[in-house]
Order: structure tokens, then sequence, then C-alpha cells
């Protein structure tokens, strides 16, 4: 009698053991697909440069899209993208070629684009012969709302009547619901030294007021190579305190690199008493990561807006100069507690870094 119990519960346990394997694959089937998404994980680092060349490079943020240029030397390109880090995966489109002949039809420079009174305007610089003398500042308009589709129309030169001399890097200020544009130049035909100027603005393409020198190159890290201020750019930390971020030196130096103008709290951005210039630079050449002459730069917030970015070019090796070589890099950047930028070293394109929060 125990015997027949003893067979038919082994008889059981074997018919059992096969059901029992195929739960346990399935259950560990069901937990490795849980584990393995279908989309490969998102990259969430990147390294500098975004693009192999790129001059002059300058970013604006327009909702949750950005907007790419830098210099073209006979034209003028936008590459739109959603992620700043993916540049390079994004087409620039060209919305402006320089004419064949005329004031504007050489060595186009600097392109920064603005949206100014419901309409984009885009400054940039450019002359009419390889004499870098007859440079000059200029501006086109676009009332489409998507500029890679609108008619860039030319609104002409901006200069000031009595002292149209070489000019080049212009860009905006929007300060107390007053324009002002800021540039480079210098003061005569014979004028060697490049200095920072600003007037105050009738409309986004005409001057209102005739310009006022706000900065010279007085230090020895602005003088070397040449006596340069240029690329001058605007920075506002939260409170609205506004900065002037410049580039001194010759970009043909490895010392090219940024130096800082504060207006003082409700300051006359035309009384050059009103600003206060930073005896060093804020942001230089680093030997230990290989960036040479970094400069001419812009800023962008990040996508969800809580982190603050510089864009600049930079040379990976000593010695490259003016070049072709010069590439657009990013980092993001942190304030001091004086509300003054702090943007650290140069950072090396080795180094991966964080994308932009957000992307």
């Amino acid at each position: 009698m125990h015997i027949i119990k003893n067979n038919r519960l082994v008889r059981f346990i074997l018919l059992l053991i096969p059901v029992i394997i195929i739960l346990s694959c399935a259950k560990k089937d069901n937990k490795a697909a849980a584990q393995t998404p279908d989309q490969p994980q998102k990259q969430t680092t990147f390294t500098n440069p975004l693009l192999a060349s790129g001059a002059d490079p300058w970013i604006y943020k327009k909702g949750d899209v950005y907007y790419y240029m830098s210099t073209g030397v006979s034209n003028i390109s936008i590459t739109k993208t959603s992620a700043v880090s993916e540049l390079g995966k994004a087409t620039p489109t060209v919305v402006w070629r320089a004419p064949a002949s005329g004031p504007n039809s050489k060595n186009v420079w600097a392109p920064e684009l603005h949206y100014l009174q419901g309409k984009w305007y885009l400054y940039y610089t450019a002359g009419a012969s390889s004499d870098l003398a007859t440079q000059r500042c200029f501006v086109l308009e676009n009332s489409a709302t998507d500029l890679l589709d609108g008619n860039w129309v030319e609104k002409g030169k901006l200069s000031d009547p009595n002292g149209d001399f070489f000019a080049i890097d212009g860009t905006i200020l929007e300060y107390k619901e007053k324009l002002y544009f800021i540039w480079s130049g210098q003061i005569s035909t014979s004028d060697i030294t490049q200095r920072i100027y600003i007037a105050e603005m009738a409309n986004p393409w005409t001057l209102k007021t005739p310009k006022v020198q706000i900065s010279i190159p007085q230090y020895d890290w602005e003088r070397r190579g040449s006596a340069v201020n240029e690329g001058p750019e605007i920075l506002k930390n939260a409170a609205g305190q506004v900065f002037l971020i410049y580039s001194g030196s010759s970009c043909n130096t490895d010392d090219y690199g940024l130096g800082m103008l504060s207006l003082k709290a409700g300051g006359d951005p035309l009384n050059p008493a009103d600003w206060t210039k930073n005896p060093k630079p804020v942001f230089s050449k680093s030997i230990d990561n290989n960036v040479f002459g970094p400069g001419h730069n812009g800023f962008f917030k990040s996508k969800d807006g809580k982190e603050d970015w510089i864009i600049y070019h930079a040379n990976a090796q000593s010695g490259l100069g003016c070049g072709g070589g010069r590439s657009p890099r990013i980092q993001k950047f942190t304030w001091n507690t004086d509300g003054t930028p702090n943007f650290g070293v140069p950072v090396s394109t080795t180094q991966n870094l964080t994308k932009p929060s957000g992307e």
C-alpha cells in the first residue's frame, strides 16, 4: 500500500518538473526583455569641438530651437538644431551670399543673429576688397517666422557718419527699453589699435547717436601681437547686471583670450565712466589642455533654461593663429558670489562633458 502511494508521488513530481522549468525560463526571459530597451541608451556626454572648423561662433536660442553660425568668408549659413551638443549632426543652410562686388563683397566675418521688435536681424562684417581697412558692419532683416524660409533683405551699413572707419564684430545690447550697437573699430585710417565702441540705435539698422569709445587695449595681455579689443558680446546675470565680454590680443597669437567690462548698476552704457574693466583676462589658453587662442565667444542657456553655457573658438595646437583650424567648443560656466561670471579653464578635447541639461 505504501509502495503504491510513493510511486504515484514520484510520477507526479516527474510530471511537475518540466512545468517548473518552463515557468522559470519564461520569468528570466521577461526580466531580460524589461532590462533591454528597444532603443539604444541615449548618450549623455559629448566632447569638443562641435565641428572641425568654425571661427567666430554664435548661437541664438528661441523657444526650443538653437541657431548656429560662424565666419563663412563668402556667405552666411545658419544651422538649426534642437541640441547644441549634436550640432555636427545638423545641416547648415546658406541664407545669404556676398555679391560679386561692392562694399560687402569680401571677407564676410562674424555673423550674429538677433530677434528684435518682432523680426530677425543678422549683423555681419564685410569689406569691399582684400584690403581689410574696408571692413564695415552690415545688417540683414527677415520678417518670416521661419528664418530659413523667409527672405533676407539688406538694410545697409551701420556706421557713424562722423567716424566711418574700420569696424567689425557688431553686436546688440538691449537695456532699459533701448537698443545699442557695439562693435570693434579704429579711430582713423592710420590707426592700428582696435577699440570697442557703442552707440544708441534709432531702430535695428540705424544708429541714433555718435559712437562712444568704452574700451582700448591698455593691459599687456590685450596687446600680444597687436593692440586688440574685438568680438564684444553681452552677458547678463540673473539680477540683470550687464557684462561685456570681449577678445583681446591678436588672433595670430596663442594668447588671444577673453576680457570683461562691467556696467555699474543703473549705469548709462554711453558713459565710459560707468564701465569698469577687469585688469586680467577671464578666459585664456590652457597649455595643459592643448587649448590655444580661445576667444570670440557667445552665450546661451541650456534647453531647460537652468544652465549657462559659453561657445567659443580655439586652436588645438600652438601657433595656428587666425586660420581655418579654429573650431567651435562649448562648456558650462557658473557665477561667483559677487555676480560675475566664472568661465573656468578651457577644457580638453579628450574630456567627456555632460550635455546641456534638457537635451
